[in-house]
């Protein structure tokens, strides 16, 4: 299909709506369509009912539309943080406003908010110990007295450790210290990564007293240009750290000694977070997409490619002008066990997406 002509900046609700139609049946029988019809939503066309999706093959998803949405008088504040679930299967959202942490149901109903303290979260982790389930973070800013910290918390957002920054670090200033991920080491230890410092990674024992750092700033293998996000990947012989070297557009591992591995995946678009799902992991894109790689680093799909430039990474973006099956830079992700994927987007109002994984 030829895209219609623009004229006088005109596009009118009922050409769209039949656009957003003819999206619908191409995409069902496998036609390319253009950019505009596909971004088309129900709300837009209530009388059509097309489905938005994305994705290819095993990985085809339809966006949940609606989903996340907050009671009158609440915001997201920008959506700088992370996406979590528990085992009863709620989802945990960190945001960048004074609503701490967002606490929702399945069905995307809102039930509660914890650490309020902690206005901005930016990394979140759910981790099982024992009976018990806990949630590692990174706080960028929370109190007046207590600013870019490790804070370990029960689900309820009750705090249970706090870790700063070491004084065998050697930092000099208060802004050297800008972490920005935490995970737990089969250990019990604790991995922080200093991404938007010096980008050292440090290990901690699970006492938070400091055991070790390694790593840093460059481009050569072992170094990272922003260890923006860490998870623990568990699918090889031995558990390995994932970092995502945001800047230098890959992912490596690491071993839990602090031993450079090898570099998993490159040329990506500035990696955030990962998840994982069996032998796969799902990779938030801060340039406009989320993509799905095997156990080889291997992309086998992507979701929500934008190809508006101008969008990716753009933080003044009002999240109302991109398209609903569009990213404009994702940042936290995270898929549940039923392979649906949630998605929070870089920007100063916020934005939370749930795509539901559709069978084919």
């Amino acid at each position: 299909m030829n895209k219609m002509p623009n004229q006088a900046g005109a596009f009118d609700r009922r050409s769209f709506c039949f656009a957003a139609g003819v999206a619908g049946l191409a995409a069902l029988a496998g036609e390319p369509v253009m950019a505009e019809a596909s971004q088309a939503s129900s709300a837009d066309c209530p009388t059509t009912g097309v489905e938005l999706r994305t994705g290819n093959g095993e990985w085809s998803y339809r966006v949940v539309p609606g989903w996340g949405q907050l009671p009158a008088g609440m915001d997201f504040g920008g959506t700088h943080g992370g996406i979590a679930t528990d085992k009863a299967g709620r989802i945990y959202i960190s945001t960048q406003s004074r609503t701490g942490i967002l606490v929702y149901g399945a069905d995307g109903r809102l039930l509660k908010t914890i650490a309020n303290q902690y206005p901005e979260v930016h990394s979140i982790v759910c981790v099982e110990e024992g009976d018990e389930e806990f949630l590692y973070t990174t706080v960028q800013h929370g109190t007046p007295e207590e600013n870019w910290l490790f804070v370990k918390m029960k689900t309820d957002g009750a705090v249970v450790q706090k870790i700063t920054a070491p004084p065998e670090a050697g930092f000099k200033a208060a802004n050297e210290w800008r972490l920005t991920a935490a995970v737990p080491g089969p250990d019990g230890s604790i991995v922080i990564a200093n991404g938007y410092g010096d980008s050292r990674l440090f290990k901690f024992d699970k006492y938070g007293e400091f055991r070790a750092s390694y790593a840093g700033k460059g481009s050569a293998d072992g170094l990272f240009n922003c260890s923006h996000g860490l998870a623990v990947d568990t699918r090889y012989e031995q558990p390995l750290v994932l970092v995502c070297d945001r800047e230098n557009r890959r992912l490596c591992h690491f071993d839990f000694d602090g031993n450079f591995v090898r570099t998993v995946s490159a040329h990506l678009r500035r990696p955030c977070q990962v998840s994982f799902h069996g032998e796969y992991v799902v990779v938030s894109e801060l340039e406009g997409r989320v993509t799905i790689l095997d156990k080889e680093g291997v992309s086998v799909a992507f979701l929500g490619d934008n190809p508006r430039k101008a969008q990716w990474a753009n933080y003044q973006l009002d999240p109302n002008l991109i398209g609903s099956a569009w990213f404009s830079a994702a940042h936290g992700c995270h898929i549940d066990a039923s392979a649906n994927i949630y998605v929070s987007d870089w920007n100063r109002i916020g934005r939370v997406t749930k795509l539901e994984r559709v069978a084919v």
